[in-house]
């Protein structure tokens, strides 16, 4: 999943590890375009490394065979490839992520849509390159006729049906939190109860680190020149994942256009929003709220985040002449998940 995995990694790990209490393995690999790392600790003492890493990697291998745009042969390729409108048969895993893309559509007034494909290789974020003509008011109109999850694509239990045969589903935005979630299920599954799982920088973390305290995770200050730390956040048994804007762009004619592009408009996002970090209960959960909160900003994002009790922590650029580089909000979910830890 090249295109979209390759965003802005805006979650660091912070090595937390002392004396060992008990096996611990630490695996990392290529998937989805991008890298993993694992770390699990008190790994019992009949599971070896390498069974260990063949099981993680089975399971990553089967979430890019269901949801990967970039596999022809993929589960997600073949329901675009059909025609529709009768109803395509999908797997448990595929109407899992579904329904959860669906819950965060609905959640984020649209801001958040997997039928986006249209507006984002139109912009120059797919197969059309940066430097290429701005789009057209009416090239974005003819592309805004193929996007619109609620309208464009029904779920019915285990399948998807489309009223537009050109319709595409993406799950870029999901599928990476998705996979957080499905290695760490292959670890409990091992009885590994204390472990990291980080995929392009979204993670879930269980469980306590070497030192038997929650994993300390670093989030990046939004600056596309440098890297560097703005809050470390201990966490446990929760997914992580950041969104953000400052290096997926392109500038033309004095103009900068984000990769963060808004369904509703079919235009990249206006606002002063740079970064949006999202606590969530999955991995899966916290990768599509943070693409949701990215595209509706701090103002809009503030107000869905304190009506539905999600854990977001917003940076935004500051206005000129603020006298701060930067104005940081973060709802009150977000503060009490920042106490309870």
């Amino acid at each position: 999943m090249r295109a979209l995995f390759l965003l802005p990694v805006a979650v660091l790990l912070s090595g937390c590890f002392g004396e060992d209490t008990g096996e611990t393995y630490r695996l990392s690999g290529e998937t989805m375009g991008t890298t993993y790392n694992i770390t699990a600790v008190d790994v019992p003492g009949d599971v070896t490394e390498e069974a260990l890493a063949t099981a993680v990697n089975e399971a990553l291998a089967a979430v890019n065979a269901s949801m990967s745009n970039w596999d022809e042969a993929s589960e997600v390729s073949l329901f675009n490839a059909d025609p529709g409108p009768a109803p395509y048969a999908i797997s448990p895993e595929f109407a899992h992520v579904m329904a959860a893309a669906n819950e965060v559509h609905a959640l984020s007034l649209g801001k958040f849509d997997v039928t986006l494909f249209p507006l984002i290789e139109l912009w120059g974020f797919g197969a059309k390159k940066p430097g290429d003509p701005v789009p057209s008011e009416a090239e974005i109109a003819a592309a805004l006729e193929h996007v619109g999850q609620a309208e464009l694509v029904t779920l019915d239990g285990e399948t998807l049906a489309k009223a537009d045969p050109a319709v595409s589903v993406n799950l870029s935005a999901i599928a990476k939190g998705y996979g957080n979630d499905a290695v760490a299920e292959t670890l409990r599954g091992f009885g590994i109860e204390n472990y990291l799982v980080e995929i392009g920088g979204d993670l879930v973390a269980a469980g306590l680190n070497e030192e038997g305290a929650p994993w300390k995770i670093g989030v990046e200050t939004p600056d596309a020149g440098a890297q560097s730390i703005e809050m470390v956040l201990p966490v446990s048994d929760l997914g992580m994942a950041t969104s953000g804007d400052y290096r997926n762009f392109f500038e033309q004619d004095g103009i900068r256009y984000s990769h963060i592009i808004d369904p509703t408009t079919g235009r990249p996002v206006t606002h002063r929003t740079t970064s949006v970090t999202v606590l969530a209960e999955s991995g899966m959960m916290a990768d599509a709220l943070a693409t949701a909160m990215m595209v509706l900003g701090a103002e809009e994002g503030m107000a869905v985040a304190e009506a539905n009790d999600l854990a977001v922590y917003f940076i935004s650029r500051a206005e000129a002449g603020a006298g701060e580089d930067y104005v940081k909000q973060a709802s009150p979910a977000f503060e009490k998940r920042r106490g309870d830890d």
